[in-house]
């Protein structure tokens, strides 16, 4: 057996990094595409390589010639690799093609060392590697029957999204017999090149054989082997991310802060949303509206925030929309920036990372669970010299709650020191009785105020793409200073939208919210069977845990990622923790918590 190597392309889309040097010269963590592909194949007992290179080819053939003395190794020029495209390649190594049963391959490609033993290893003489179709996915798809026949090679002109349950992706690494490549392929492939032109692709000669019921092909599906197609810098960054190992894939998760759609393989329980809404139907009245609101404008904050108060049902001129609860602690806390703030610690740092430190007075609970109640705060706050109090309830990452009443108490007891108090009920929907548990209300905001209420939509309601959070105060000044302060068009059509239908699906969320509190107690009870943590109790949508013996929490996180996809929140760097071991895990549905559970047990 023998491998070929297609190793002439541009690679135009990577830039710089291709200024001087071919694709398969770039590097993922430190290490060449080339220097991967061919310390595998050094593993195999193969005849010989041989490479078809074209752009930089010098440099590409000095380096390899340089590096790997011990492979049997060839290579083979495209001299107009600017004007040809793969098929062209192949049609050049025709002759070392014919030669020898092949393992074919794209040199763009990364991916994990057992792929290439999957092949070797199979008895099937004719096979193509496939990955069952992810979002982001391009190029040739296949379909395959129930034995792997490959039934079509589907063309991006071809290619139908609704079709997309059926689609197979070729991972354009192929296993090739002899056979095949002297009676089936090269014969049509010199016909295609004559009639197509060299610009084209080798994969057309297999639909073509395909077709005419001519190949002997199958499809080899690669179950959750990982691997990577890079053609850009977006590319090169995934792929980094994906292959990275230890503390190193870790940091390059978390830098990203969020996004992670990017990883269909992976469970997110760091990033706090509503697993059972919005809803299918919601989601299809979003869908089916999806070219107007891609092509409008939306409007600006007068309609959004009227939206935003019927939504909640307060007053149009108490709320200020946000693209998303950040946009609006940024501005709200602009507000007091020359001011002393009371902050319980630990919090959702966003806030303070707003304010200058030696203006924040930190209130850190001396319990093993973080908890506190109004009294605490009271007794505290007391006698330091601030002019606001934020209160995030239900807490993160604590999920401690303190109660309607408790807290309308404190506001009052604030408002007689003269400090005002934002409360941030994020997460207030996930609390048991929540129906009655928001501050989100007319006479509440005349009452006080000097009350500021913060709520993001993204994490109660399940649309943090859509990006939405609302300020709420009866505070016209503030309101209205926040209202110029941001952009003019701060929100998407799409959030625009949702604001506006969803008094339809109230009634869904209420039990969607129900059935998340179920949930939240029936994975409390599993979480508790860990021998290694010690669950903390709370009212939102998350456990904070502290993990104790076998593990630290750095650890924990790096091994849940490593082994098993899982990212869960590392928070033993957070304010108030000490350095000491502590993990915030969200809660998803049962399928997914049922899922970490397992992982946790087998640790």
């Amino acid at each position: 057996m023998q491998a070929i190597i297609l190793a002439a392309g541009m690679g135009r889309r990577l830039g710089e990094m291709t200024k001087n040097n071919t694709k398969c010269m770039v590097e993922v963590n430190g290490v060449k595409l080339i220097d991967r592909v061919l310390t595998y194949l050094s593993h195999l007992d193969l005849k010989r390589i041989v490479i078809v290179v074209g752009y930089q080819a010098q440099n590409l053939m000095d380096y390899v010639e340089n590096q790997y003395k011990n492979l049997n190794i060839e290579f083979i020029n495209n001299p107009i690799y600017d004007k040809t495209n793969n098929i062209y390649s192949l049609a050049l190594a025709k002759e070392k093609f014919k030669e020898d049963d092949t393992l074919l391959l794209e040199s763009d490609l990364i991916y994990e060392e057992s792929m290439l033993r999957l092949l070797v290893d199979n008895q099937q003489p004719d096979l193509a590697l496939v990955a069952k179709y992810e979002k982001w996915m391009d190029g040739t798809m296949v379909t395959i029957d129930d034995d792997r026949n490959i039934l079509n090679f589907i063309s991006k002109k071809e290619f139908k999204q609704s079709e997309v349950d059926k689609y197979y992706k070729t991972v354009n690494i192929y296993k090739f017999s002899k056979s095949y490549i002297n009676n089936q392929y090269l014969p049509l492939l010199e016909a295609y090149c004559h009639m197509k032109g060299n610009n084209e692709y080798y994969e057309e000669v297999l639909r073509v054989l395909t077709m005419i019921d001519k190949s002997s092909l199958k499809a080899l599906p690669i179950g959750d082997e990982k691997w990577y197609e890079i053609d850009d810098i977006q590319d090169l960054d995934i792929a980094e991310t994906i292959f990275a190992e230890g503390d190193l894939k870790l940091k390059k998760y978390m830098k990203r802060y969020g996004g992670y759609w990017r990883f269909p393989k992976m469970l997110d329980f760091c990033y706090l949303v509503n697993p059972y809404f919005p809803t299918p139907k919601m989601k299809d009245e979003l869908r089916a509206n999806f070219d107007v609101l891609l092509q409008e404008y939306p409007s600006g904050m007068f309609v959004n925030s009227l939206l935003a108060g019927k939504y909640f049902n307060i007053r149009q001129e108490y709320v200020c929309v946000g693209n998303g609860a950040a946009e609006l602690i940024k501005s709200a806390m602009e507000n007091f920036a020359d001011k002393k703030i009371g902050v319980v610690y630990p919090t959702f740092e966003e806030y303070p990372n707003r304010m200058p430190a030696e203006n924040i007075v930190k209130y850190i609970p001396q319990n093993a669970d973080f908890a506190y109640t109004s009294n605490d705060l009271k007794a505290f706050f007391g006698d330091k010299n601030i002019k606001l109090l934020l209160l995030v309830n239900p807490d993160n990452p604590s999920g401690n709650y303190i109660s309607k009443n408790e807290v309308l108490q404190l506001v009052k007891w604030a408002a007689e020191r003269d400090i005002r108090m934002i409360v941030d009920e994020s997460f207030v929907d996930f609390t048991d009785n929540y129906k009655d548990n928001s501050l989100l209300h007319n006479d509440i905001l005349e009452a006080n105020p000097n009350l500021m209420v913060m709520k993001s939509i993204s994490k109660s309601y399940g649309v943090p793409g859509l990006r939405l959070g609302v300020f709420a105060t009866s505070d016209k000044e503030i309101i209205t200073k926040m209202k110029k302060d941001v952009a003019i068009w701060n929100i998407n059509s799409f959030a625009e939208y949702y604001m506006q239908i969803f008094a339809k699906y109230e009634k869904d969320y209420q039990e969607a919210s129900d059935k998340f509190i179920e949930e939240r107690g029936l994975f409390l009870n599993e979480l508790q069977q860990i021998s290694f943590l010690r669950v903390i109790k709370s009212q939102a949508n998350y456990f904070l845990c502290e993990v104790k013996n076998k593990y630290t929490s750095t650890e924990l996180t790096r091994i849940l990622l490593e082994k098993a996809d899982i990212l869960i929140k590392d928070c033993s760097t957070k304010s108030a923790f000490g350095g000491k071991n502590y993990i915030r895990i969200a809660i998803r549905d049962r399928k997914d918590n049922g899922k970490l559970v397992e992982t946790l047990k087998k640790l």
